[in-house]
């Protein structure tokens, strides 16, 4: 078997593995609740990440392994989508391997990759569109439009910024003169429609409920400091170097300049594909960087064709760099890894972003659980819904878990009938009291609970008597796992 077939198989096997002994996240279970929920629909996001997570936990069940278990094996099937693809583009030099390999040492995909976010469906199904780009311009078939228009649709099921697709097509089209010609094939028209049909339930769901995710999201592209300003845009910058790794995002500039270059000077088209999938979305967010925060994870689309134009277009003097590259990611993400799944080194949370969204769950639910007994507490509530999430997925079985947030109005959830005490949670973190009318606060001698691991603080909440009232904001009951 090809070399890099084996380290591509070795490598999948061993994110499955860290995903399953790593804790979730607070978004991760909250995503869980998406997927006992499944909807057209969401509010922060469509709901693709969902069907991912409930397919995995139906396979191995609803634990950490299930719930990120597609999330590895699609990223594998990206990764020889893009392989497949740059050879095809650039059958001389055959980068595919390379450029596949340099795709799985950012770590955006190693370390991002193993978290069921929908950055991870996004990126497969941009890599499966790029893929089919990349067989209309080679294979010179129109039919390749219309996988183009269905991973395209299935891509905006996963992540609203999917649209920078149809962008680059667009920009494809339009710069580059050996595709001119596809502006007269009726194929063209047929995938965008089919990629409106399948991402039709998400508007349809959107139209049903006020337009809600689409103003949420679309909230995220405006400016929130007037005038320009260099602060984000060094965020935005220096994040992308680091999640990238410095190696990697030198040699995907110098290849996307030489990219450019190529495609301005010989009309390349392939150059012209790749130029025209990372630019556009590159404008887009160095201009949302004069205004407001980029989240670092939001350019990791541009990654799949940077990587192509930087095994394609590597410059000489920088080929050496590639190894040591791909080694610098490998250990990255093994010492995130390691740390993320047994903490070995004691790091506060100020210096351990591991410790703050991962440390100590199992325990804390333990102690949550505990003081409900104590207190002869019907159920537990939460106004933050990754907290709330949380403590659906660990608290024991047949412990009500309630959610105290208007984006619950959102889902079909059942209601909790009033009249009923229990026993309210929320961070220290919140300077502002409860959301649920007339909670009390619980004294205890003990102090506040902390969710700690191996004896590190990572937070400190409160606790508070409530009781479910006729009148108090959006409440629903969340799902439990499934005995």
């Amino acid at each position: 078997m090809n070399p890099w077939l084996l380290a591509l198989l070795a490598v999948t096997a061993l994110r499955l593995v860290v995903a399953g002994v790593t804790p979730l996240a607070p978004d991760e279970a909250y995503y869980w609740v998406w997927s006992r929920v499944l909807q057209p629909g969401y509010l922060d996001h469509p709901p693709m990440i969902a069907f991912f997570i409930r397919a995995g936990t139906l396979l191995v069940g609803e634990n950490a392994l299930g719930i990120r278990l597609l999330g590895p094996i699609g990223l594998a099937v990206a990764s020889l989508m893009l392989a497949d693809g740059a050879n095809r583009l650039f059958p001389a030099q055959r980068p595919g391997a390379w450029a596949a390999a340099l795709f799985n040492a950012t770590l955006i995909v190693g370390v991002g990759g193993i978290l069921a976010t929908p950055d991870t469906p996004l990126l497969v199904f941009w890599c499966a569109a790029l893929w089919a780009l990349t067989r209309v311009h080679a294979d010179g078939d129109g039919r390749w439009w219309l996988a183009f228009g269905l991973f395209c649709g299935l891509a905006l099921l996963s992540k609203y910024t999917a649209a920078l697709l149809g962008a680059g097509a667009v920009a494809w089209l339009a710069a580059c003169r050996p595709a001119w010609r596809w502006w007269r094939d009726w194929r063209l028209y047929v995938g965008g429609v089919l990629a409106l049909l399948v991402f039709s339930p998400v508007i349809a769901w959107n139209a049903a409920h006020g337009w809600a995710s689409f103003a949420k999201q679309g909230g995220r592209a405006g400016v929130d400091t007037p005038g320009v300003t260099l602060r984000y845009l060094g965020e935005l910058v220096g994040g992308q170097f680091g999640l990238a790794t410095p190696p990697i995002f030198i040699l995907c500039c110098a290849g996307l300049g030489l990219a450019v270059a190529a495609w301005w000077r010989r009309g390349d088209a392939g150059a012209a594909l790749l130029t025209a999938m990372v630019l556009p979305g590159t404008a887009i967010f160095l201009w949302q960087a004069t205004g407001s925060r980029v989240q670092g994870n939001w350019p990791a689309i541009l990654y799949p064709a940077a990587c192509i134009a930087a095994a394609a277009f590597t410059p000489r003097r920088l080929i050496g760099w590639r190894r040591p590259a791909l080694a610098l990611g490998a250990v990255l993400a093994l010492a995130a890894y390691v740390q993320s799944a047994f903490a070995p080194i004691p790091l506060p949370r100020r210096l351990d972003p591991t410790l703050a969204r991962l440390g100590g769950w199992d325990d804390f639910a333990t102690a949550v659980e505990a003081e409900r007994e104590r207190l002869g507490a019907a159920f537990v509530a939460a106004e933050e819904y990754g907290l709330a999430a949380q403590l659906a997925l660990r608290l024991p079985p047949g412990v009500p878990v309630m959610a105290l947030n208007p984006r619950w109005t959102l889902f079909n959830l059942p209601q909790p009938r009033p009249g009923v005490t229990g026993l309210l949670v929320q961070s220290e973190r919140r300077d502002s009291a409860p959301d649920w009318p007339q909670a009390e606060p619980v004294p205890r001698a003990e102090g506040s609970l902390v969710r700690a691991r191996r004896g590190i603080e990572a937070e400190r909440y409160r606790v508070f008597r409530a009781e479910t009232r006729p009148d108090q904001p959006a409440t629903a009951l969340l799902p439990r796992p499934e005995p």
